[in-house]
C-alpha cells in the first residue's frame, strides 16, 4: 500500500535512510497556467511508494532537500515537463537523472515509448490507463486516482536495471549520462526560446522585416506569459502575432483599431504590444529566417537523413533517436552544430555528415553515401 504523505516531517522520516535511487513522478495541471502546477509527487523508495502533497505547507523545502542530493540517483520516465515542474515549485531540478525513455531509446528498445508500453515490454505487467485526465488538485483525491499514481513509479526501478544492463553491455552508458545532463541542464537555466518564429510555419510567408517583427512579439508574450503565469495564447494567439507583423499599424490609435477588431485579442494590453512592435530587439538582425524549403534544400536535407538512418540501423537505434529532422535542418542552415547533436551523437555523426555539409549545395543531390 503506498503510502500518503501530507507533512514534511512525515516525508524526512521515510527519509531518515538515505537510499542511493529513487524513483519519481509527478501529477500537474497546466492548462490555465504558463507554469505546471505541481499537484502530486510519487515517490519509489526502497520498497515502499510515497505519494507525497507538494500543496502541503513547507512540503516543497522538504522535496528540495532530496531532489538537490546528487548521492541519490533521480529514476524518471520521460522527465522534460517534470522537470520543470520541480523547477518551478521546488526551485531546483532532480539531478543525477535517469530518464527511462532515453535508455529505452539508446538501448535499441523503442524510441519515444510510453511508461506503460515499456513497462509491459521489461516486466510483463499490463497497467490500466485509468486517471490520465483526473483533477490531481482536488482533495482528497480517490482511490483510482492513488493507485494510478502509485502504478507510475511501481516498475521504475524494475526499468532502470533492465535498461542499465542493456546500456552497459552496448557500450552506451555515457551515451545516456550526457543526454539526461543536457535534459536538466536545459530546465534549470529556464531559457526562453531564443528564435520563436522558427517553428510557426506561418513565420515562411512573411518578409524579413515582418518576420524581425514577429520575433519582438512573441518574445514580449513569453516574458508576459512567464510573468503573469498565464498560456502564451490568452495573452497573444499566433494569428493575430502574425497580422501584426505582416500589417503594421501606424500608430497606437490603429493598433487599437486592429486589436478591437480580433475577438481574442488582449486590448488591456495596447500599450505593451505597440512598445514590443515598434521597438527593436538588439540582436533581431541576426534571427535566421523562416522559409519553406527550396529543391535544392530538399534534396540535400535527405542525403543527410540517409546517412542518419543507414547509421542509427548500424547502431540499432530506433528513427530520430540520432538526429530529428528539425536538428538536421539547423545544421544545414546555418553550418553549426546544434548542442542537441553535441557529446557523443557529433563523434558518431560528424565524420559521416561533414562531406556533406562542405559540398556545394548542388553537389549535394547527385553525391550519395555507399550502402
Amino acid at each position: 500500500m503506498p503510502h500518503w504523505i501530507d507533512t514534511p516531517d512525515a516525508l524526512r522520516l521515510h527519509l531518515q535512510q538515505q537510499p542511493t535511487r529513487i524513483g519519481l513522478d509527478t501529477e500537474f495541471v497546466r492548462e490555465r497556467t504558463y507554469w505546471p502546477q505541481l499537484a502530486l509527487v510519487q515517490m519509489a523508495i526502497g520498497d515502499q511508494i510515497l505519494l507525497i502533497d507538494p500543496l502541503a505547507p513547507g512540503m516543497t523545502d522538504a522535496l528540495k532537500a532530496i531532489l538537490a542530493d546528487t548521492s541519490v540517483l533521480k529514476i524518471m520516465h520521460s522527465a522534460s515537463e517534470d522537470l520543470v515542474a520541480f523547477k518551478f515549485t521546488c526551485n531546483t531540478v532532480p539531478t543525477p537523472l535517469f530518464d527511462t525513455q532515453i535508455a529505452a531509446a539508446l538501448a535499441g528498445v523503442a524510441g519515444g515509448i510510453g511508461y506503460q508500453k515499456l513497462v509491459e515490454q521489461i516486466t510483463g505487467v499490463a497497467l490500466p490507463k485509468g486517471e490520465t485526465r483526473s483533477d490531481w488538485l482536488r482533495r482528497p483525491l480517490s482511490p483510482a486516482q492513488l493507485e494510478y499514481a502509485a502504478d507510475d513509479v511501481e516498475y521504475l526501478f524494475a526499468l532502470h536495471d533492465a535498461l542499465q544492463e542493456k546500456l552497459s553491455v552496448a557500450g552506451r552508458e555515457a551515451w545516456l549520462v550526457q543526454d539526461c545532463q543536457r535534459f536538466t541542464e536545459q530546465a534549470a537555466l529556464d531559457e526562453a526560446e531564443r528564435w520563436p518564429h522558427l517553428s510557426m510555419r506561418s513565420a515562411q510567408f512573411l518578409e524579413p522585416d515582418a518576420q524581425r517583427r514577429l520575433v519582438r512579439l512573441l518574445r514580449w508574450r513569453d516574458t508576459q506569459a512567464r510573468s503573469s503565469d498565464k498560456p502564451r495564447s490568452w495573452i497573444l494567439d499566433n494569428e493575430l502575432a502574425v497580422m501584426l507583423a505582416r500589417n503594421p499599424p501606424c500608430d497606437r490609435a490603429v493598433l487599437q483599431s486592429q486589436l478591437d477588431s480580433h475577438p481574442k485579442a488582449p486590448r488591456k494590453l495596447g500599450d505593451a504590444i505597440w512598445a514590443a512592435l515598434s521597438t527593436p530587439l538588439d540582436d533581431e538582425a541576426q534571427a535566421p529566417l523562416a522559409r519553406a524549403a527550396r529543391d535544392s534544400d530538399k534534396a540535400a536535407l535527405k542525403r543527410l537523413q540517409d546517412a542518419v538512418s543507414q547509421r542509427s540501423a548500424e547502431l540499432g537505434l530506433p528513427d530520430g533517436v540520432l538526429a530529428s529532422r528539425r536538428y538536421l535542418e539547423a545544421l544545414l542552415e546555418t553550418g553549426q552544430w546544434p548542442a542537441a547533436l553535441g557529446g557523443w551523437r557529433r563523434t558518431e555523426l560528424e565524420p559521416l555528415l561533414s562531406p556533406l555539409l562542405n559540398r556545394p549545395t548542388a553537389d549535394l543531390a547527385a553525391a550519395a553515401p555507399e550502402r
